[in-house]
């Protein structure tokens, strides 16, 4: 190496004091001493700039709690056995250099939310210490793949089919599609669905009135406390099953409790449900059973359930409307009857009440399909309702006896004699709890004061309707007591609506009966 360059590169320990070491040049950057010649001028990028003197001044205070640590940390270990160490260095990694990055690595990556102003600081600093959540250890390429569901093969999913070409869908897209058949069975999403919807005194009494609203049928443009007088204006409308009509007899109609939805069952072996508007009435959906000719099917008090049982069957199939399922009850322990025919469901969906045999009938709970107990009476049983507050039974039987029944303790509160009634047929109990109207095979409906019939033997009718000359098969009251409608199955347009009923009931006046022209069966099978 040439004089001038080893002289050029030998560093200066003359030229002032020695710098720090995260400042230190380099040895060829050095400045030659007065004698030699000048040194290169560093570069822009490596020069120490004068006008940062608190940034190195803190750089020298880090360099300086380092090396503090260290030595603390050297001090500790010095006692600890070799096992130690080496198990402290699996688990913690080689943190001896950068014991920051030990915290790093244990706290995780920090997810940054948005303070709410109104929490404390308790509730701060919770959410600073929250655990992160943590990645899978291990990925299966299969839970990434979406399952398809078959739409063709089953009976159920192919009604719910827009065209051919879904074929197949994946599990969410068939639950999208099970939710927006049930909202529109329901009219819309019910308000025990929407969760997150934070109620105030405002919107309950909005859903109060829209409760009440999908309760009723008919045209809401006037409204009236009470029903007019004299005779009663109706209007056809379009049938209820008009596009889904059916040759066979239908044997049961009811509207939906909470909804504007009728059922239409019958000896087709179908459950058909309906958008009742009056003008097109369309389909919402067809249960299909089968080899199960219906002889009664009936909602649940909360409408969420369908109940159909069949003319010679012991099977009750109950199909649950917010799942899509249909759920076949082969046996009921403890329930010996070959055949399952009539029953009733309590107005407070608690129970449920099945018709047997030589004179038997049985509670079971709606919720679990269990018996509860079993009651007889004399002869056979021809009809049973609950009462209004779920808490007594009416069963009519087949010598004109009525009998009523306590449902907590099974036990049988009085038995009278249906005035005039060689053979009973129905009963109905009214809405607000003071009526029984028993209809008998001869055509006469007998209306009775509840209260009358639980303490005498042989309560005296306080009215006797005989519109009819057949049997009376059909009974319903409206749900404000002051229609009645009576239907006899013997003979063709055999309905008759016996209006003004409270004012007959309380003999407050005198009025002729109202015998209005048949109307649909459909309508008047369950005006609730």
């Amino acid at each position: 190496m040439p004089p001038e360059r080893r002289s050029r590169t030998r560093p200066d320990r003359r030229a002032g004091a020695r710098p720090d070491r995260k400042t230190r040049m380099r040895p060829d950057d050095r400045a030659a001493g007065p004698d030699g010649p000048l040194q290169k001028a560093a570069p822009s990028f490596q020069r120490k700039s004068p006008a940062r003197p608190r940034a190195a001044a803190a750089v020298v205070a880090a360099e300086e709690e380092r090396r503090l640590r260290q030595r603390n940390r050297q001090t500790l270990e010095e006692g600890k056995p070799a096992v130690e160490r080496c198990l402290e260095e699996l688990v913690f990694g080689d943190v001896v250099d950068d014991e920051d990055a030990l915290l790093r690595r244990l706290r995780g990556p920090r997810v940054q939310v948005q303070e709410d102003s109104g929490d404390s600081e308790v509730e701060n600093e919770a959410k600073d210490n929250f655990p992160p959540q943590k990645k899978p250890v291990w990925l299966d390429e299969e839970d990434e793949d979406e399952e398809m569901v078959d739409m063709m093969n089953n009976r159920f999913r192919k009604d719910m089919m827009k065209n051919a070409s879904e074929n197949k869908l994946s599990k969410d897209e068939l639950q999208k599609r099970l939710k927006e058949e049930f909202q529109h069975a329901m009219g819309g999403v019910p308000a025990w669905a929407e969760t997150n919807k934070r109620k105030t005194s405002s919107d309950d009494e909005s859903e109060e009135d829209e409760d009440d609203l999908l309760q009723r049928t008919g045209n809401f443009i006037s409204t009236s406390t009470s029903l007019p007088k004299g005779i009663l204006k109706m209007k056809h409308c379009q049938q209820a099953n008009a596009e889904r009509p059916t040759t066979a007899r239908i044997s049961s109609v009811q509207f939906h409790p909470r909804a504007q939805v009728v059922m239409v069952a019958g000896l087709d072996n179908a459950v058909s449900l309906f958008q009742v508007d009056g003008k097109t009435n369309p389909k919402i959906q067809s249960i299909y059973l089968e080899k199960f000719p219906i002889f009664k099917a009936c909602f649940s008090a909360n409408g969420e359930e369908v109940l159909a049982t069949s003319t010679h069957s012991k099977v009750l199939y109950v199909y649950d409307m917010l799942a899509g399922k249909l759920i076949p009850v082969h046996q009921v322990r403890g329930l010996k009857e070959k055949i399952v025919r009539s029953f009733e469901v309590s107005p407070d969906g608690s129970f449920l009440l099945i018709n047997g045999v030589a004179g038997y009938f049985h509670l079971l709970s709606m919720k679990t399909k269990e018996l509860l107990g079993s009651m007889k009476i004399n002869g056979r049983i021809a009809a049973s309702t609950f009462s209004s507050d779920s808490k007594k039974v009416y069963a009519s039987s087949g010598d004109g006896d009525v009998y009523v029944w306590d449902v907590n303790s099974r036990k049988c509160l009085n038995r009278f004699v249906d005035e005039g009634s060689l053979y009973g047929l129905s009963i109905a109990t009214s809405r607000n709890g003071q009526y029984v109207a028993c209809g008998s095979n001869c055509g006469v409906v007998n209306i009775y004061n509840q209260d009358s019939c639980l303490q005498e033997a042989n309560p005296k009718p306080i009215k006797a309707i005989m519109n009819l000359v057949t049997g009376v098969t059909s009974l319903t009251f409206n749900p404000t007591t002051e229609i009645l409608a009576i239907a006899s199955e013997k003979m063709k347009e055999a309905v008759r609506l016996v209006a003004s009923l409270l004012r007959l009931l309380k003999r407050l006046f005198e009025v002729q009966d109202l015998c209005l022209p048949p109307v649909a069966a459909w309508y008047l099978k369950q005006s609730s």
